[in-house]
């Protein structure tokens, strides 16, 4: 069975220089990840924005240093160390839009959506909650692609841009927005890609999307998608739906935070406990996991595309690097942790107490997932491990780190803490 990604997002604006990456292999390496994930480092347009992308081949300023050595060589030797760690590297490429001031722009006007009065358009959302309000992203140029005016030239420059990349030992491609691209254009790319490196992986981030966006990139070769779980209260229907949809395109990943979100730690306000509890579930609900820089840390202030600094990771909370560790472990242990099988809800919505069952359609056994949804404690919670589980257990394991075990048998009392999660892994 190939490993499920544990990804660690090494921010680059956060990480500083190229130099100074390797400075956290180990710490990444030890806490059991196999994965980073690097944001876009490349030379970026007029708004500094890491994801306005003016020169696909030259580095963004704030990542040079001052060593004035060669930034190139530089990430080959991080992507080098990096391995020798056990961790493999995936690279953000967007290819939906570039920045306004795009060297793209002015060499290939024609690649470009444009107004009805002939500008180039810029990308924009509605926020669903009101449709009266969108967002605009001046700084940014949206490529057309719904036909493409030109998609032999498009795709040799993306092409161009993957084979460069992965010259120097990339192993992956996490992109952005995947689902604003036609799925066709994607298998072309993710074809060619693999005649370089025939094990490249490539993830769908496709947050925020309609299954029929996602749909369409069903047969491009993703070999993962971004899932919503993230949001999830424990009690609506909309994340298991969207789960058992998703699960037949491909398996996906979760995240109890991304560079795109508040900082959990200032979402749950403070409470430790809430945050330990969504770094568990993520680790529980999908076949991929990532964090991103500073988690594990508790750092408040939100990751910034433009305005993050090697400086804000002096702004420590605490230190969850052991429970992380831990959690990654247990996942890496348990194979029905590392796949996207059936997933149900044991309990009916609303309720104090939520009970998820996951199993797999390859391993035997299954995973009993006991949620404490609230932030008051939940005592004497009975379980019935035969009818829980749907069959006799002749073993019954506790997963969750510094959980007090209780005595495991057909019938399990246990106490729930505010914001506890529970793990039990039973096999026939």
């Amino acid at each position: 069975m190939q490993e499920a990604p544990i990804i660690y997002n090494l921010f680059p604006l956060l990480a500083g220089p190229v130099a100074r990456w390797g400075d956290h292999l180990e710490r990444i390496a030890s806490m059991g990840f196999n994965w980073i994930y690097l944001n876009p480092f490349q030379y970026p347009g007029f708004s500094g924005s890491l994801y306005a992308v003016k020169d696909y081949f030259r580095f963004h300023p704030l990542l040079l240093g001052s060593l004035g050595l060669d930034p190139f060589w530089l990430l080959e030797n991080f992507l080098a160390e990096s391995k020798k760690r056990g961790l493999a590297v995936m690279l953000d490429l967007v290819v939906n839009h570039t920045a306004s001031d795009s060297l793209l722009v002015a060499q290939h006007p024609e690649w470009f959506a444009r107004n009805p009065e002939g500008s180039i358009k810029h990308p924009s959302a509605i926020d669903p909650a009101d449709a009266r309000k969108v967002t605009v992203w001046g700084d940014l140029a949206e490529l057309e692609y719904w036909p493409s005016p030109d998609p032999a030239g498009v795709l040799a420059f993306f092409k161009q841009v993957a084979d460069r990349y992965l010259s120097l030992g990339f192993s992956g491609f996490r992109c952005d927005a995947a689902y604003k691209v036609p799925g066709d254009f994607w298998a072309r790319l993710i074809k060619a890609a693999r005649q370089i490196n025939p094990e490249v992986c490539f993830v769908a981030e496709t947050l925020g999307c309609r299954l029929k966006e996602v749909t369409q990139l069903q047969e491009s070769g993703f070999d993962f998608l971004y899932n919503s779980s993230k949001w999830w209260d424990f009690q609506e229907d909309w994340c298991l739906e969207q789960y058992e949809e998703f699960r037949r395109i491909a398996p996906s990943i979760s995240f109890p935070e991304t560079h795109d979100t508040p900082r959990l730690i200032v979402e749950a306000q403070g409470s430790l406990p809430r945050v330990r509890q969504r770094y568990l579930f993520a680790a529980f609900f999908s076949t991929g996991l990532l964090m991103p820089m500073g988690f594990e840390y508790g750092l408040k202030k939100k990751l910034h595309v433009v305005n993050s600094r090697p400086q804000d990771w002096q702004d420590r909370t605490y230190d969850l690097t052991d429970f992380i560790t831990r959690v990654n472990q247990l996942k890496r242990n348990c194979p029905i942790l590392q796949e996207e099988g059936p997933l149900e809800r044991l309990t009916p919505p609303g309720q104090p107490v939520v009970i998820l069952r996951k199993s797999s359609e390859v391993h035997p056994g299954v995973v009993l997932a006991v949620i404490n949804a609230t932030s008051k404690p939940q005592p004497q919670v009975m379980l019935n491990c035969p009818q829980l589980m749907g069959f006799g257990t002749s073993a019954l394991e506790e997963l969750v780190p510094e959980a007090p075990t209780p005595p495991l048998g057909a019938e399990v009392t246990i106490d729930l803490k505010p914001w506890d999660l529970r793990l039990f892994y039973a096999r026939p």
